[in-house]
Formats: structure tokens, C-alpha cells, sequence
């Protein structure tokens, strides 16, 4: 199952680092933006999460709270966050609820042999709860500016 755009996105509550349960129903009212990445303190995932904190100011101007989301557990998210000094949430889905939610779970291919991972994927949602793009199979660079500049648009609409 995969939530098409303009479509509402089910409602989902998640663990996030600083003990804290993040609830997209609680963000209703401000934009969402939902990057999946394969695994915390990977060299991609880094740049990617250094891209979203160092622009962090650009999207909450947007009215955009920054979610990122991948398998590790709290703990190694935890010491992720602290490491690059993100300003956002990171958020644990180990059992891949959100994974399947959003079906970025995908076969991949490493070193010649094939595992399930999660595809690099962003997500938007509109303040009323709504999915109003995605971004799937992403490239890191220049993509944190694709998702600020649909952000602002979106915002600038309302």
C-alpha cells in the first residue's frame, strides 16, 4: 500500500529521539517533511541530514517541521543527532511501520548481493494532513534545496 498525492496520510505516532513520540495528527496546521535514509552515520545520510539541519531556519519560515526516519534504533539515533548537531527529530522505525506506510522498503543491490532496504525517500505533507510530494530514489546533492523550494512554494499557496 502507498499513499497517493492528495490523498490524507493515515495518522501514525513513532518513537523520536529525547524521549519524545512524534504524532503527525499533533503537527496538523504545519507542513511535513518525511525523509526516509538507509542507515544513521553513513556518509549519505550524513550529508543529507547536515543539508536538512543547516536549512532547518528556511523551512520553519516555511511553517515545515523535518522529520527523518530510518530502521536504527533509538539509541544509535540518538547518537547520530548528537554527533551532527541536527535540530530535528530522528525517528526509530525498527518494526518499519513507517517504512511500509510510505513503501520505501525496496530490493537492493550491494557488493553483488541483493537485501531489502530502505530507498532514500522524502515525503511532504500539507498542513491539513494531505501528501503533497514525494521523492523517491533521491540524490543527495541539491535535493535538500528541491524539497525547501516545494516547501516554501506550498506554503506561499495557502
Amino acid at each position: 500500500m502507498s499513499i497517493e498525492l492528495g490523498q490524507p496520510v493515515p495518522d501514525f505516532s513513532a518513537s523520536a529521539t529525547g524521549d519524545t513520540t512524534v504524532t503527525l495528527s499533533k503537527l496538523r496546521g504545519k507542513q511535513v517533511v518525511i525523509y526516509f535514509y538507509p542507515k544513521a552515520s553513513t556518509p549519505g545520510c550524513t550529508t543529507e541530514g547536515g543539508d536538512f539541519r543547516d536549512n532547518k531556519n528556511a523551512f520553519e519560515a516555511a511553517n515545515t517541521v523535518i522529520l527523518g526516519v530510518s530502521r536504527d534504533g533509538l539509541r544509535a539515533q540518538e547518537n547520530f543527532k548528537a554527533k551532527q548537531d541536527f535540530n530535528f527529530a530522528l525517528i526509530s522505525d525498527k518494526d518499519e511501520t513507517l517504512c511500509a506506510l510510505f513503501d520505501v522498503i525496496k530490493l537492493k543491490k550491494m557488493y553483488g548481493k541483493e537485501h531489502l532496504g530502505i530507498e532514500r525517500s522524502t515525503f511532504l505533507i500539507d498542513a491539513d494532513g494531505n501528501l503533497a510530494n514525494e521523492w523517491r530514489g533521491v540524490k543527495v546533492p541539491g535535493h535538500v534545496a528541491e524539497v525547501l523550494a516545494a516547501a516554501q512554494a506550498l506554503h506561499a499557496s495557502r
